[in-house]
């Protein structure tokens, strides 16, 4: 029996060094854990619990991204397929093993697959392990896990060093009975990488994760078979790249020696590796203290890993103390020279005290690489962009990358004076005036696809985060036109589905107001039309003609306004519609938003305006409650679209927007939203929402909170005094006092106020005066109309401007919501999805490896395509003969043959304009002044071209659109490439024809 206990003894013994049985046990294993990439989703994939690497990577949260990407037009195309045994590990609670990547990082590839944007974290690594220093690598050795790199023993299991283990579990076993001391760990590094990268938040709350970790660690290591030599090699190289480092202001979190040593002392990491690999040879007497100093610097990083948030947030002695102990106990062992001991002695650490300066970073060059960034978050549930840029993610977008840097370049130029000139900016109507340096470009190009929009340049030169693009709210000018133009015709095609199929007596007998000229003109057309096709119909409508005079004044948007051309000699014009788009004659189409308006109010006999007319018929009053409850509920639920989910701060902004704010107007509003407030909260509010030096007295402040209380005056009245619907008016007071109130609740409590607010609009008393407020009030309600056909093409707020300045611009518009309309254009009608990502990668050569394509949603058809065609032609008029004459021959194919372009203009002079009595103008203050142009090319590609120039500075400038215009010109060569190329789709979808 004793021979037999000595024997087996022995065999214990000489398996703890040489690892033989265990090498042939868990190479076995890992050998039948593999995994391949198969298409379609994987019935068999494992994703990895919460744990610090596999949160950061992005694994843990595949399921909850791929959930979300799925209902975002994403569709799974490929994915991982784990082997049995591989599934059986996991299974069984330990970690999936495969060769884990040191670093890795968001990456953007553009339409070519060449790089757009590439992160990597770790971002300073030893790429292999001879690269690493010899001290750095014994003294890891010797602080940690001394045997690892024992060469006689080639199956050496790294996950366990028994004379290390048992001492440890006998320190516990003490500690844990007396109480005293803190005890060592038993950790190698092997088993120490899966602890910090897999176990919950780093750590090892049990015996059981100490096995969990340490079989993890054995199996991953005996993937390559049972010879070791070379894996254990790879530890110490990713436990030198990865260890965890706490976390820095102006960094973030911080892993491997490459990054600890920037983040935490500023030190340079290839200096470092390079004077360290002479630390055993004879150093010379000036490179002793540098060399001295990093290596304390970095042993130091070595040691702290253990508690690093402890010893970087102590006291910096403690750490310093730390370190010397360890000099002490390496120099005496011979594991560093005492030359380096000494002289690491006598340095000190000197943490760095304040943040890690950023690396200067050119928004203007990651423009397109941030759109497609922000886009991604959105995608992935509103992730900041710290932790996007960590995920193990490659991202290939539909951007040009060529052609972007190309455009981007080229907008950079031209701030420079010299270069302006060169490229003939500083012509009349340019930038003759003002300092060239100070005018934001920006550029956005759009190339249609079967199905979808791709994004192909997104740039500008704002060096900024700001997307000038997809993040403002400009006054565009004439723009506007274009969508009033296209609601003019969407009205017109409408008015054929209705009276096309109407014989002549049935068109005599229409019942239309006389207000309602559209619909007359319409049914008039119809009469004598010997072709009912829409095509024709609409040409005649664009032939319609409008006065361009400048005398008539209109009562439009709770006032008497006056406007005037750009032009004067169209002053005293008369033209067609289409000649009024070509030539931006404004007083054309603020006639045309007129009669647009009074169509929609006058359209139905059921409709308001018709309610006017007889004043004496005994039915009215039970018609009219009837009407009232019906036509509130209407506007009711649209408002509460507009204002359910909001906070009672977002409400109150958003019922302030596009309103000139007077003491009177915000008197009203303030008092129904908010009619049990203070004085003082009165007081307060009305002076934040007035401009600048027109606070009115303390008095008359008074007065107002008295003669707007909602037991003086009736809710109809302030809604009219403050140019709101007065049902709007009471939502919003409403839901401030109710924010989680459903429809049901809303149209129950409001049922006397939408008896009170139609009510009174039809008393006989004063009737002309009454009927003034009343189309006032009309006039919203058709605006509400004009607002939801706008929607329909992309607008991207919540109301319009309820007056005829609309129709050039009062009620702002985006760049990118522009392009949008184009878009709808030049796809005949249909509204395309816009594509900005192709495909996403992730974890690729991992067991949770994915790559989705986007598969782009429903295309909703929102225009005839006779209008769409319609409209397009009368753009290409603006190009060939009207405002944008410059850019007619810009684009120019090898073969001589000229692009088609078409597009519209427009300039935003925005001011904030104080009046006095008799309108008399007191003040002007300039907010900013901008010039657009959206086009279209070849009805293929599409986009807008904005010059921008923000704050009181655009008072220098008197640019106008056509600025834009001469610019698109001149990007022409630049873009021509691109256009040149073949059609979207004719390779991969989204991908750029080379």
């Amino acid at each position: 029996m004793l021979i037999l206990l000595v024997v087996m003894g022995l065999l214990v013994v000489q398996e703890m060094r040489t690892s033989h049985f265990q090498a042939r046990f868990f190479a076995g294993l890992a050998s039948k854990a593999s995994y391949t990439l198969g298409a379609g989703p994987s019935p068999s994939i494992r994703f990895p619990q919460e744990a610090p690497y596999d949160e950061r990577l992005g694994y843990a949260e595949l399921p909850v991204f791929l959930d979300k990407l799925q209902t975002r037009e994403f569709r799974i195309v490929q994915q991982a397929r784990i082997s049995e045994g591989m599934a059986k590990i996991v299974d069984a609670g330990y970690f999936a093993p495969y060769a884990e990547k040191v670093q890795s990082g968001l990456s953007i590839l553009d339409c070519h697959n060449n790089s757009l944007f590439q992160e990597r974290y770790p971002k300073r690594v030893y790429e292999r392990f001879d690269d690493i220093a010899p001290i750095l690598v014994q003294s890891l050795l010797f602080i940690e896990n001394r045997q690892l790199l024992d060469p006689r023993y080639p199956k050496r299991n790294p996950a366990v060093e028994w004379d290390r283990l048992a001492n440890a579990v006998l320190t516990n076993a003490r500690s844990a009975i007396t109480g005293e001391g803190r005890a060592p760990g038993g950790s190698t590094l092997a088993t120490q990488i899966e602890k910090y990268r897999h176990s919950s938040e780093g750590r090892t709350p049990s015996v059981r994760e100490k096995l969990r970790q340490m079989v993890s660690a054995a199996l991953r290591a005996y993937q390559q078979g049972e010879d070791t030599s070379a894996v254990r090699r790879q530890i110490v190289l990713s436990y030198m790249n990865t260890m965890p480092l706490s976390a820095k202001a102006g960094f973030g979190e911080v892993h491997g020696l490459g990054d600890g040593l920037w983040a935490w002392y500023g030190g340079d990491f290839s200096k470092a590796n390079r004077l360290l690999k002479t630390a055993d040879a004879d150093a010379q007497e000036s490179d002793i203290g540098e060399q001295a100093l990093l290596y304390k610097q970095l042993l130091s990083l070595l040691i702290s890993q253990r508690r690093p948030s402890y010893y970087f947030d102590a006291d910096e002695a403690e750490l310093e103390q730390l370190t010397d102990s360890h000099l002490r106990l390496l120099g005496s062992a011979g594991v560093i020279p005492p030359a380096l001991r000494d002289a690491a002695l006598k340095a000190k650490l000197h943490r760095r005290a304040d943040r890690v300066p950023a690396a200067p970073v050119s928004f203007v060059t990651q423009k397109a690489a941030n759109t497609v960034r922000t886009h991604l978050a959105g995608l992935l549930g509103g992730r900041r962009l710290y932790d996007l840029d960590r995920l193990d993610l490659a991202v290939a977008s539909t951007l040009d990358a060529p052609v972007q840097t190309a455009v981007t370049d080229l907008l950079r130029e031209l701030r420079k004076p010299a270069n302006a000139k060169a490229a003939g900016l500083n012509g009349k109507q340019l930038l003759e005036r003002g300092d060239p340096a100070k005018v934001v470009y920006s550029f956005t190009l759009y190339e249609r696809g079967v199905g979808t929009n791709y994004l192909r340049v997104q740039t500008d030169n704002f060096d900024q985060p700001l997307n000038i693009n997809e993040g403002t709210k400009l006054d565009l000018g004439s723009t506007a036109k274009l969508r009033t133009l296209v609601t003019y015709l969407d009205l017109m095609a409408n008015l054929h589905r209705r009276l096309s199929v109407l014989d002549k007596e049935q068109l005599r007998a229409l019942e239309v107001d006389r207000k309602d000229v559209l619909t007359r003109w319409a049914a008039d057309y119809f009469l004598t039309a010997q072709d009912k096709g829409l095509s024709p119909m609409l040409d005649a409508a664009l032939a319609r003609r409008y006065s361009a005079s400048t005398g008539e004044g209109f009562f439009t948007g709770g006032g008497l306004h006056h406007f005037d051309n750009f032009k004067r000699e169209d002053d005293g014009k008369v033209m067609s519609v289409r000649d009024g788009l070509r030539n931006s004659v404004n007083l054309v189409f603020i006639r045309l938003m007129r009669d647009i308006v009074h169509h929609y109010m006058f359209l139905t006999p059921g409709s308001s305006a018709r309610l006017l007319q007889d004043a004496s018929d005994p039915r009215r009053a039970a018609y009219l409650a009837r009407f009232a409850d019906r036509e509130g509920q209407v506007f009711m639920r649209r408002f509460l679209v507009k204002y359910q989910g909001k906070t009672a701060q977002e409400a109150q902004e958003m019922l302030l927007q596009n309103r000139r704010p007077t003491a009177s107007r915000l008197a009203a509003i303030f008092r129904t939203i908010a009619p049990d407030a203070s004085l003082e909260q009165f007081t307060a509010f009305v002076k934040d929402n007035l401009p600048d030096g027109l606070d009115p007295a303390e008095p008359r402040l008074a007065k107002l909170y008295a003669q707007y209380a909602p037991e003086k005056m009736s809710l109809a009245d302030r809604g009219y005094l403050a140019g709101v619907h007065p049902l709007e008016l009471w939502l919003v007071g409403y839901l401030r006092n109710h924010p989680g109130a459903s429809q049901t609740q809303v149209m129950q409590a409001s049922s006397t106020e939408r008896q009170a607010v139609y009510a009174w609009l039809f008393s006989t008393h004063r009737k002309q005066a009454q009927d003034q407020r009343i189309l006032g009030l009309l006039e919203g309600e058709g605006f509400l109309e004009i607002h939801r056909q706008w929607a329909r093409m992309g607008y991207p707020f919540d109301s319009l401007v309820p007056s005829y300045a609309t129709a050039l611009g009062a009620s702002a518009d985006r760049p990118a919501a522009l392009a949008e309309l184009m878009g709808i254009l030049v796809n005949a009608g249909e509204h395309k999805p816009a594509t900005r990502i192709r495909s996403l990668h992730f974890a690729a050569a991992t067991p949770y490896e994915t790559l989705l394509q986007h598969q782009p949603g429903q295309v909703e058809r929102v225009l005839a395509p006779e209008v769409a065609q319609a409209a397009l032609a009368v753009t290409r008029l603006v190009v060939d003969e009207g405002t944008a004459r410059r850019v007619k021959q810009a684009f120019v194919r090898p073969d001589g043959r000229t692009l088609a372009v078409g597009g519209k203009t427009g300039t935003g002079d925005q001011r904030f304009d104080t009046y006095g009595a008799g309108g008399r103008l007191i003040k002007s203050r300039v907010v900013n002044r901008s010039a657009t142009f959206v086009f279209n090319i070849d009805e293929r590609f599409f986009g807008t071209l904005i010059a921008y120039v923000p704050g009181a500075q655009a008072a220098a400038y008197d640019f106008t659109s056509s600025l834009p215009v001469h610019l698109l010109k001149v990007l022409a060569p630049t873009l021509m490439p691109l256009i040149n190329a073949g059609t979207a789709d004719a390779a991969a979808p989204g991908a750029c024809v080379n």
